[in-house]
This record gives C-alpha cells, structure tokens and sequence, in this order.
C-alpha cells in the first residue's frame, strides 16, 4: 500500500479505481497533456488502466505515484510521484500534475516539496530528476524555485502529438549540490 503523506492542505493517498473519472479528467485535458508526452485519454477504460499501471509500478518498485486531494474537499485534483525508481541506484525521477481548475495555488510546489523530503528521508534516495518540455515555463519556473539544478539540454526527446520536443533535465540532491 502506498504511504500516506500529508502537507498543511493536501493529502496524498494511493490511488484507487474510484479515482478514475477524475484522472480521466485531468488526462483528457489538453492544457494538462501539453508538456506531458503522452496522448490524451479518451475513454474511462483507459483511466482505469492507468489506475493500473501505477499499482503495478508501486508492487514492482519501479514507481510511486499519489492521488493529490485538498484537506478541506476529497477528490483526486492530480497526481504526483517517482517514474524510474531505482532503490539500488538510490534515485528516481519525479513527475506531476495538477487540473487546470488548480493551478496557480501553490497545490504542485507543497506537494513536489512533500514528495522530494519523502524520497530522501524513506526512500533513501540521494538523487532526484526531473525532464521538463523547455516550453513548460511553470514547471521549469517551479523546479529552479525548489532548488533543482538545470543540468543539460536533451533534444528532441519526447514526443507530443507526433511532433519532437526539446526538454530540460533536473536534478535534486539532498545536499543541494
């Protein structure tokens, strides 16, 4: 079972079958998909595979991934986590999103900050990253913001809609070096 973490307002809870209408929701929407690399959803089924998806990665250690719900109203607004997790490698790469109904709150910077202190303090990591399309100004706005270090330029390494998108790799060490 995933951990429970918990920010002043947020919590971040496995995610379950119920969330599927919401994820659908978040991954059927184009602001939301932009700078995520992948296509939008197009059907519930495809939500409940996700759901899925981030089960399996969790049981097999290669990825954790949280429902992001407001304390004051329960629901999935997004979700947050660690893609190739690697526990011999002590590191992970942290992914997120959030409805565009949420953005411009501060809801991504508590979480990101709750998972990053998660992932050295139990998970043992000592390296975090992060790929960020150029283009996504938020996202890179918010990783400098958290004290990430811009560590290169990787073109043409995702693909969006069929067309190639330059990103920016992070890194995040618990000595901020």
């Amino acid at each position: 079972m995933v951990p429970l973490l918990e920010t002043e307002r947020l919590i971040l809870r496995e995610i379950v079958y119920e969330d599927a209408q919401s994820i659908f929701d978040c991954f059927s929407n184009d602001n939301v998909t932009r700078y995520y690399g992948q296509d939008n959803l197009t059907s519930i089924e495809q939500a409940q595979q996700f759901v899925a998806f981030f089960s399996r990665n969790y049981s097999e250690k290669r990825g954790i991934r949280w429902s992001i719900e407001r304390k004051e109203q329960p629901g999935l607004i997004g979700t947050i986590g660690f893609n190739a997790w690697s526990s011999k490698h002590r590191r992970a790469e942290i992914g997120y999103e959030l409805h565009p109904h949420y953005w411009h709150k501060g809801y991504a910077k508590e979480a990101v900050t709750e998972v990053i202190s998660y992932g050295f303090s139990d998970l043992h990591l000592t390296r975090i990253g992060a790929v960020v399309f150029t283009e996504n100004t938020a996202s890179n706005r918010l990783l400098m913001k958290l004290g990430f270090k811009k560590e290169g330029l990787l073109r043409n390494y995702i693909y969006q809609n069929g067309v190639a998108h330059d990103t920016i790799t992070y890194a995040f060490l618990p000595d901020n070096q």
